[in-house]
């Protein structure tokens, strides 16, 4: 396989062509020996070769195997937004055979994670300027050929994070051009950094002419957290996570559909069956109620095939 005898994390989730978080989740369960050299994991190419051998008799294409398994199998979801830790611990509770592991990346990312079988289940929330939808037209584009459902999770709104009064009175996409204001961006592949993008461009407003648009930030509390320091007058980001920060106020801008993305072969398996009774159900429901800043009108509901 290798004429190395050891392996980097990343080495080994190119070998068995998963996350380096996964390869990291594996470790930890103790599934994967590791060890440290110079506080650096690394892996023995042996016990690499001794856990795909062990794996020879799983379904690789498929994070999970079956329902009634006896040996916790790995469903991977995609996202950032704390209700899909949530509905994780609901699924883990639900079915004991399934083990939850979180990818925390934006839903362009996660898409295309989709597409290559390194995730299980995708969130997005990506807006669509040319059509003025949600999620539709990106799944389309990024898992071509491939039949997929989209669940909602919630609905929730985007604005931009200001400093507690908005000293600097930003309303409108067209204040980020003031020379005055700075902006805090979300990163590339971020479902906030396609729609700020995608406003920029119907407005035909150029990046260049924004103070601080290479300016990043991981998350929306990171985000929020920033404008909320005086590190930036501005940011883009949901509602909740405005909630959870001091100094700062919450401009709305638009309510933008968070769903879930399922390959429609996966449906066979009833273990997402499941998980969509889960997301149904009146007791998941009632949770994401006590968060608050969520609309959960249609939670549950298949909003769209393609």
């Amino acid at each position: 396989m290798s004429s190395l005898t050891s392996l980097t994390p990343v080495e080994v989730a190119g070998l068995l062509k998963i996350t380096k978080n996964t390869v990291y989740e594996l470790i930890k369960r103790g599934e994967l020996p590791a060890y440290k050299v110079c506080n650096k994991i690394r892996v023995d190419i042996k016990d690499v070769e001794y856990y795909i051998n062990s794996q020879k008799n799983t379904t690789i294409s498929s994070p999970i195997a079956n329902v009634t398994s006896n040996t916790k199998q790995d469903i991977i979801i995609s996202g950032q937004d704390v209700l899909l830790d949530i509905l994780g611990n609901y699924i883990e509770k639900k079915i004991k055979s399934i083990k939850i592991l979180r990818l925390h990346i934006g839903s362009y990312n996660g898409l295309f994670n989709l597409y290559n079988n390194q995730v299980s289940i995708s969130s997005c929330h990506l807006w669509d300027g040319e059509t003025d939808s949600y999620n539709t037209p990106f799944v389309k584009k990024l898992l071509p050929g491939i039949p997929c459902i989209l669940i909602n999770l919630a609905y929730r709104k985007q604005g931009f994070y200001v400093q507690r009064g908005n000293p600097k009175n930003i309303n409108t996409w067209n204040d980020l051009i003031n020379p005055k204001i700075t902006l805090v961006n979300r990163e590339k592949g971020s479902g906030t950094r396609i729609l700020l993008d995608e406003k920029l461009k119907s407005l035909n407003i150029y990046p260049k002419n924004i103070l601080g648009y290479d300016y990043e930030e991981s998350s929306h509390l990171s985000v929020a957290s920033a404008v909320s320091r005086g590190k930036a007058d501005v940011g883009l980001g949901n509602e909740n996570a405005s909630l959870q920060v001091s100094n700062i106020d919450f401009i709305p801008l638009q309510k933008e559909r968070y769903d879930l993305v399922i390959k429609k072969d996966s449906l066979s398996n009833p273990v997402y069956q499941e998980i969509i009774n889960i997301i149904k159900s009146d007791d998941f429901k009632s949770e994401l109620e006590g968060i608050g800043g969520y609309d959960l009108r249609d939670t549950g509901k298949i909003i769209d095939e393609c």
